[in-house]
């Protein structure tokens, strides 16, 4: 099954491998970056290595199209900076498309397509949006949940506390430092599959889809 799933992704990414493959026909290698901690997307394993979707898909993506990849996993924020400095060629991190990163980045067809909910500590009285009213909710910086919280904190009265990786944010909540963390709902189902005494949100407020990305010279260059 896995194998399989990974074989139809392929066919999604024309954009992402030949702009990458057209940038320099003599390349043969390819710096890839990634977040440190978004499981199920990536995450390390009980012997420190990096895993989960995206490790598997940039891997199967390499050896389709016959090139070598080294991928960084320097955290959310990094990954973007080490793309923009040229120290990478692309992102596979878990990256909605936005206004603003369209005028530095491309991006490829989305890989995956995810709703963004609120996860709560078990114990937590919290139910609805509207239970946020001067709470603090914990988001991931840079993420198109930190753009949803910032455009509706008047809405619903909530403070807003914002972290550099997904480990810190949720053992904020854990620790009641926090009162909710809004993530990508795979993330946050993942984690209470793993034994987190977390719940979600039914309530959906916004989709978010995740391609690849590629600094724009990439394909101008071609």
């Amino acid at each position: 099954m896995k194998k399989k799933i990974l074989a139809c992704l392929l066919i999604l990414f024309p954009i992402f491998s030949l702009g990458l493959a057209k940038a320099d026909t003599e390349k043969t290698k390819y710096v890839i970056a990634s977040d440190s901690s978004f499981a199920p997307f990536v995450f390390q394993d009980s012997s420190n290595q990096y895993t989960g979707i995206d490790m598997d898909l940039i891997k199967a993506i390499a050896k389709d199209q016959g090139f070598e990849v080294e991928i960084t996993n320097p955290g959310f924020d990094a990954a973007i900076n080490a793309v923009q400095s040229g120290q990478a060629d692309g992102i596979i991190a878990g990256m909605s498309v936005t206004d603003a990163r369209k005028e530095t980045f491309d991006f490829s067809d989305s890989y995956y397509t995810a709703n963004t909910i609120l996860g709560v500590k078990e114990s937590s009285t919290i139910s609805s949006y509207e239970d946020l009213n001067g709470k603090t909710v914990g988001v991931k910086n840079g993420t198109a949940s930190q753009t949803f919280l910032n455009e509706n904190q008047s809405k619903y009265g909530y403070k807003i506390k914002t972290f550099s990786d997904a480990a810190s944010m949720y053992d904020s909540l854990n620790t009641g430092s926090i009162d909710a963390v809004m993530d990508d709902e795979p993330v946050i189902k993942y984690s209470i599959s793993q034994g987190q005494k977390l719940k979600h949100l039914s309530q959906v407020l916004q989709l978010v889809k995740l391609p690849l990305l590629l600094k724009k010279e990439a394909i101008q260059n071609c």
